[in-house]
C-alpha cells in the first residue's frame, strides 16, 4: 500500500518527468536574457495578480547567505527566498490537475546573490506573458542568498503555473489534485 508520502513523490517525479518529456520535442529556441548590468523590471501583474512594492528597507537587507554546497541544494534556498519574495502570488495548496503552463528555468546567481543570466531549459512558449512574467519576478527577487560555500551558482527549477496567475516551484510543490 502506499502511504501519502510515496504518493506526493511519485506526483512529483511524473509531474517533472512530464515537463522533461516535453521539452524533448522540438530544440528549445534560444531566449536572449537581459545584460546582468541592466536593472530589473518590476512585476507586471497577470489576471488579478498584485505586486508588491519593496520599500526601501527591503532593498538595502539582503537575505541571509546560503550555506549550500551544491546547486541542487541552493535550489531549495532560492525557492524559499522566490517564495518569500512572492507569498501572495504562491499557489496555496495542492494544484489543479490541468496547469496553464509549466517552465524550467536555469538561473545564475553570482557570489552576491544577484541574477546575472538566465536561460530557458523548457520555455512554455503557448504562454509568452507567463515567460516575462517568470523571469521579472526571478530578476526583482534580486539580491538571492550570496552562495557563500559555491562563490557562484547556477540552478534549475521547474515552475508550474495556474490559470489564476500564481505558481508553485517544483523544489516547494504541494502536488497536484
Amino acid at each position: 500500500m502506499k502511504t501519502p508520502h510515496s504518493l506526493r513523490i511519485l506526483a512529483v517525479t511524473a509531474t517533472s518527468l512530464v515537463a522533461w518529456l516535453a521539452g524533448c520535442a522540438s530544440d528549445p529556441e534560444p531566449v536572449a536574457t537581459a545584460p546582468a548590468v541592466q536593472a530589473p523590471s518590476p512585476p507586471v501583474p497577470l489576471a488579478g495578480a498584485s505586486v508588491p512594492v519593496k520599500t526601501a528597507r527591503s532593498m538595502l537587507t539582503p537575505p541571509p547567505p546560503s550555506n549550500a554546497t551544491t546547486a541542487l541544494a541552493y535550489r531549495r534556498d532560492a525557492a524559499r527566498h522566490l517564495y518569500n519574495q512572492n507569498g501572495h502570488r504562491v499557489y496555496k495548496g495542492k494544484l489543479p490537475p490541468l496547469l496553464h503552463a509549466i517552465g524550467v528555468l536555469q538561473v545564475e546567481v553570482d557570489g552576491r546573490g544577484w541574477v546575472t543570466g538566465t536561460s530557458w531549459m523548457r520555455a512554455p512558449k503557448h504562454a509568452p506573458n507567463v515567460i516575462a512574467e517568470i523571469e521579472r519576478s526571478v530578476r526583482a527577487a534580486a539580491p538571492f542568498p550570496a552562495p557563500v560555500r559555491l562563490g557562484k551558482v547556477t540552478y534549475t527549477d521547474t515552475w508550474l503555473w495556474d490559470q489564476s496567475g500564481q505558481f508553485q516551484l517544483d523544489t516547494l510543490t504541494e502536488g497536484q489534485l
